[in-house]
């Protein structure tokens, strides 16, 4: 062999080594992934083209795929639409899935890599392929609840089992119909799709878990007693001045208490009556005395700064760095910079609520195969611990104060004791507030942990609080679940 034809030999070798090796990775290695990316049009027609795994509530379906009569053979059909959009999202024809639709559209198009033995086997019987279903653990009786007393308030109700993360109930409006944004008509598809962006109401955000996230109000007051208290520098009975106005540092802006003047009257007052009154002043002299840092490292704790898949992707929420003491008064009261999904209150709660652990969100309980073999199984799973359990235990004492003599009075509910705390916050100079709930029943078992957000003051502008509408929001929620 002359030199010339060896080196073409050599070259055509590592050219066809190179081939192998690039082609082996994208088959192989990548394959997961690149089946899952919401761009991969050969994925979402592959989908079409089985039928397509249910989505279940306690059982029945509120996503399936029923035959078609056109080119992509099977029509996604979703069964009380707006109430589960949240939930399933939808799957289009000409655009990115979303939901579980999206996030677990591996699974329920059959094209999973734990799937493949399942595939193969229905090929070599003649059997048609089929995806795999979703069993969620969303509580119907929890979800029709939470849709029934949201109303024609636009915000998001949102109910988890403390002990386990798993989300019972996840309403957001306004919202829309999963089904017209699934018919086998593009045109038709992308003129719904920007008719629901167009709309200033935004009914495509989950406000659950993100969308133009608020914030929070008085129940961030939460995560800053828990800061105080596990400080070891402070307790319930711990005082602070009680003026009627407060200066930010280094500013000539003026704080108020919500009703006006002092927190309950006297010259000082505690930290549990300021919690129980909702009260701005003290935890403003309260935010300055820890510290930005210590504010953010007990938020983190509880989750803010950190994203959850559920396994649909959440947005993060947002406690800030570098804050100056005017900017930490503002923050230890929910105003600022900082933001919050329900999601991330309804963990604080369930934190307290649960001795103090955080537990990971999740909204699936099972992925199963057609013939009804177990493929995954979400088991609960801590994210870490916030607070010890003997400031959980102290929490909840003064949450439930808040419900029975305090801010939260209008979460009572007969023969039960609920914690909770409300929360009112303010958005612009002229803008309506935002209505806040978040707590948990019964208080010595919870069950249920619950968080409702309200939107551009529940219809009143700025003459709406979150003891007027939040709390009775979330008193009739907790009635329907505990009645069950």
């Amino acid at each position: 062999m002359n030199r010339e034809l060896k080196r073409i030999t050599i070259l055509v070798l590592v050219m066809f080594l190179t081939l192998f090796a690039a082609s082996s990775v994208i088959q192989v290695a990548q394959a997961g992934t690149l089946a899952e990316d919401p761009r991969n049009s050969r994925t979402l027609y592959e989908s079409y083209s089985v039928e397509r795994g249910p989505i279940l509530v306690d059982g029945e379906p509120i996503a399936f795929s029923q035959p078609s009569d056109d080119d992509y053979r099977f029509q996604r059909v979703y069964a009380n639409g707006p109430l589960y959009a949240p939930v399933t999202g939808f799957i289009p024809v000409n655009g990115e899935a979303t939901g579980l639709e999206q996030s677990l559209n591996s699974y329920l198009s059959g094209q999973s890599s734990s799937q493949f033995f399942d595939q193969l086997n229905r090929l070599i019987s003649g059997q048609d392929p089929m995806g795999a279903s979703v069993e969620v653990a969303i509580d119907p009786i929890a979800q029709q609840a939470a849709w029934d007393a949201l109303g024609d308030n636009t915000g998001a109700v949102i109910v988890t089992e403390p002990t386990t993360g798993r989300i019972l109930a996840m309403v957001t409006k306004p919202t829309y119909d999963p089904n017209q944004l699934a018919v086998h008509d593009g045109d038709a598809v992308q003129a719904t799709y920007q008719s629901l962006v167009e709309d200033p109401m935004d009914p495509l955000f989950n406000r659950a878990t993100g969308g133009d996230m608020n914030p929070p109000g008085s129940v961030f007051k939460l995560v800053v007693t828990a800061a105080a208290l596990e400080s070891g520098r402070y307790t319930p009975d711990s005082t602070f001045p009680n003026p009627g106005t407060y200066t930010l540092p280094g500013s000539s802006s003026i704080v108020r208490n919500s009703g006006g003047g002092t927190c309950g009257g006297g010259a000082t007052v505690t930290l549990a009556d300021a919690l129980r009154l909702s009260c701005n002043i003290p935890f403003a002299e309260l935010g300055v005395e820890l510290g930005d840092t210590a504010i953010r490292e007990q938020a983190q704790k509880f989750g803010f700064n950190s994203e959850f898949e559920i396994p649909t992707a959440t947005e993060p929420s947002v406690y800030p760095r570098g804050l100056d003491d005017a900017q930490t008064a503002l923050s230890a009261f929910g105003q600022g910079s900082v933001r919050a999904t329900p999601l991330q209150m309804a963990m604080v709660s369930s934190a307290i609520a649960n001795g103090g652990i955080v537990l990971n969100p999740t909204l699936v309980d099972a992925i199963t195969a057609p013939d009804f073999r177990p493929i995954q199984e979400f088991e609960p799973s801590e994210f870490g611990r916030a607070i010890s359990e003997a400031t959980a235990a102290t929490m909840v004492e003064m949450m439930v104060n808040g419900v029975e003599n305090g801010a939260a009075s209008n979460a009572r509910i007969d023969g039960v004791s609920v914690a909770g705390k409300t929360g009112t916050a303010e958005n612009g100079e002229d803008d309506p507030y935002t209505l806040w709930f978040t707590g948990f029943a019964p208080a010595d078992d919870p069950q249920y942990a619950i968080t409702v957000l309200v939107e551009d003051g529940g219809g009143l502008g700025q003459e709406g609080y979150g003891n007027l509408i939040a709390a009775p929001i979330a008193q009739q929620v907790l009635e329907a679940v505990l009645n069950k």
